[in-house]
């Protein structure tokens, strides 16, 4: 009773995550580049968090960080109260999956659609005989949308939203809690888009899994997710509930990022204004001191330059990372 009462309501919980990479700057020398500077977020149980931002900025980073296919440089990483390490990641992966964003180069050319969605049960014996074996991959293979006969066939005679398919199948395999789904639409036609994004909806309420959602397209991020994380160049500047984000957004990136998502009325859209933000992407070989936004931001101060915010609750939980807004 006691041990229900000290778990976490919180799924996944994140604190401070950073992903360093060394890069060679001479024979004996080398600087960090910051893909991900400390990072925190939660997830609870069945939820979906969106996780925004241009390319470049870390997102794609954060997701494989958490899963162990980067080594993390810091910070730590709990999963269901536990907190994930080295020695226990493996025992975890039957627990975590993910959905890769080229449907195309994530499949196995030479293994047919049954082998590679009954990888994962081979590896965690998750089957006692082989027909057990055939039986879970059929039902895997209904629950995405594709029928018995395409169990023989190789990824290569597939469309690409029918292998986003077969690899949601795969991560899918092991009954897993929680999937951080790398971009998984953005390689597809607009139309196969919406498909693919009703599935993941359609699971989720089937299968009560969680979502780390990474992508780039707003209007998407928004559809499918119930709190929407915003991140500029390895930090995260924003927060909030998906509603409350795209009616109230508060950071001057955020502000931007959403005053460029086409809106589908015409008179509104010339009603609009677009906030276009000056200069470019920082390196993050060479980050600015301060807020890394603030090069680029029409807010800027000299504290901005001098101290990076940390994030600040605005209410409601709408955390936002800004000395000036």
């Amino acid at each position: 009773m006691a041990e229900n009462m000290n778990k976490s309501e919180y799924l996944v919980e994140v604190n401070d995550l950073k992903q360093y990479f060394p890069v060679k700057t001479g024979f004996f020398s080398s600087t960090p580049l910051k893909a991900v500077d400390g990072v925190s977020f939660n997830i609870k149980p069945g939820e979906t968090l969106g996780l925004v931002g241009e390319s470049g900025c870390g997102k794609t980073t954060v997701g494989r960080s958490l899963l162990r296919l980067y080594q993390p440089t810091g910070g730590e990483f709990k999963f269901d109260g536990e907190l994930v390490t080295d020695k226990n990641i493996h025992a975890l992966r039957k627990e975590m999956q993910m959905v890769f964003q080229d449907p195309y180069s994530s499949l196995n050319p030479r293994m047919t659609v049954e082998d590679i969605i009954g990888e994962p049960l081979d590896v965690h014996k998750l089957y006692t005989t082989k027909q057990d074996r055939h039986d879970k991959i059929m039902h895997l293979m209904e629950l995405v949308g594709l029928n018995a006969e395409h169990a023989t066939r190789y990824a290569h005679e597939f469309s690409g939203g029918q292998r986003q398919r077969i690899g949601i199948a795969r991560a899918l395999a092991v009954d897993p809690k929680f999937i951080v789904c790398d971009e998984p639409v953005s390689a597809l036609d607009v139309s196969i888009q919406a498909q693919v994004i009703n599935m993941f909806e359609e699971l989720q309420e089937k299968l009560g899994v969680a979502y780390l959602f990474i992508a780039h397209d707003l209007l998407v991020v928004h559809h499918i997710s119930n709190r929407i994380a915003v991140m500029y160049l390895g930090r995260i500047v924003e927060i909030a509930d998906a509603d409350e984000l795209n009616a109230s957004p508060i950071h001057p990136y955020t502000l931007s990022l959403l005053s460029a998502v086409p809106i589908p009325d015409p008179n509104t859209a010339r009603a609009s204004h677009r906030i276009v933000l000056e200069g470019d992407v920082p390196s993050p070989l060479h980050m600015p001191s301060g807020c890394p936004f603030r090069t680029r931001c029409r807010y800027a101060t000299e504290q901005c330059s001098a101290e990076c915010p940390s994030l600040t609750d605005r209410g409601n939980g709408h955390m936002v990372a800004c000395w000036n807004k």
